[in-house]
């Protein structure tokens, strides 16, 4: 059975007019209005009629960049390298893909917007950085707005996120449980055996891979599992965790972050406890961000060539690489050992 503008209004509780006007993007609507617009649009699969049916069928000069954060620089060089790709020759007549970088704040139920909106403008590629959400609900959403868009001609990059089976989709997926492990047995090494984890949000996949590479290395050398603590990516979790870490187990003698960006505000509370780094209390990241090298002491972490990724997934989105055998490469990170670890206090 068709699905027609009628339906999606009935859905959306609003009226045609409406719908019409989101759809077109000719008049004003309200966010919430427009969002439950989109939503009905994409449950409900709704495609139009007629000569604009077979325009949707082609595809745009236009390239859309999801991103969780962009004023984080996880997200900022990768979407910044991707965009340095699409500019230039390779749109249609020999012309300019414009690319728009889709701020999603973290919100699944903006990720599947941005997707409709990118699917009804007919883009020519999506590049969705970072970890996915871990909701069955969502994953289904996702995945079936991955092959819609797929089915449409879009070309799509997982850039930093695991693969998505049976879309479509390219995976660039960076081996955080791998990094994880490595940074892990790094303090291990050390002599380290008391260590506090700071981990990300619960739902996402980068949060749960980094943590079980920690816990697979504590595991491996028979040490307990410790203390972790959940929190944003930002650097007042980190802050706020590394005091409730202190509060569980004053005489931990490392903490594992789950960026740098945590790392810093774990340092912070280190600090202003009185407790040294590394003297007393040794303090490793993730991801290497440009500031890691230039705090004191500098931050002991995992580089992800998240610059590199960036630029293969452009490359990819233009068709200018090839795809990756089996449509996914996983990307490992290198140990950067600095002056933020050193061996615990006897």
């Amino acid at each position: 059975m068709t699905v027609t503008l009628a339906d999606v209004a009935a859905r959306a509780q609003v009226s045609p007019a409406t719908v019409s006007r989101v759809l077109n993007g000719n008049y004003p609507v309200a966010a919430t209005t427009r969002e439950r617009v989109l939503r009905a649009v994409d449950e409900l699969d709704y495609v139009l009629n007629g000569p604009a049916s077979a325009l949707a069928a082609a595809t745009s000069d236009l390239v859309g960049i999801l991103v969780n954060d962009i004023a984080d620089p996880f997200f900022g060089i990768m979407a910044g390298a991707v965009q340095s790709e699409i500019g230039g020759p390779g749109g249609r007549a020999g012309g300019e893909r414009l690319a728009v970088v889709c701020n999603t704040g973290g919100s699944p139920e903006r990720e599947l917007t941005y997707l409709t909106l990118l699917q009804r403008q007919r883009a020519a590629a999506v590049v969705i950085t970072g970890g996915a959400v871990e909701d069955p609900v969502h994953a289904e959403a996702m995945a079936g707005k991955l092959r819609r868009l797929a089915e449409a001609g879009t070309r799509i990059v997982l850039c930093g996120r695991p693969p998505v089976p049976d879309t479509g989709a390219i995976a660039l997926a960076f081996d955080n449980r791998g990094g994880g492990q490595r940074l892990t047995e790094h303090l291990l090494d050390l002599g380290h055996r008391r260590i506090g984890y700071i981990a990300g949000p619960e739902e996402r996949t980068t949060t749960r891979h980094r943590l079980e590479g920690h816990r697979d290395a504590l595991k491996a050398a028979g040490v307990d599992e410790g203390e972790t603590v959940h929190g944003p990516y930002d650097r007042r979790s980190g802050y706020e965790a590394a005091r409730e870490l202190l509060r569980r187990d004053p005489d931990l003698t490392a903490i594992v972050a789950a960026n740098d960006t945590v790392a810093l505000g774990a340092c912070a509370a280190l600090r202003e406890a009185g407790l040294r780094i590394p003297e007393d209390v040794s303090v490793a990241g993730f991801d290497d961000l440009p500031f890691s090298v230039d705090v004191v002491p500098a931050l002991t972490t995992v580089r992800l060539p998240l610059h590199d990724a960036g630029v293969r997934a452009g490359r990819i989105a233009m068709g200018r690489e090839p795809e990756p055998p089996g449509q996914t490469s996983v990307i490992a990170g290198e140990l950067m050992v600095r002056g933020s670890t050193a061996r615990p206090r006897k």
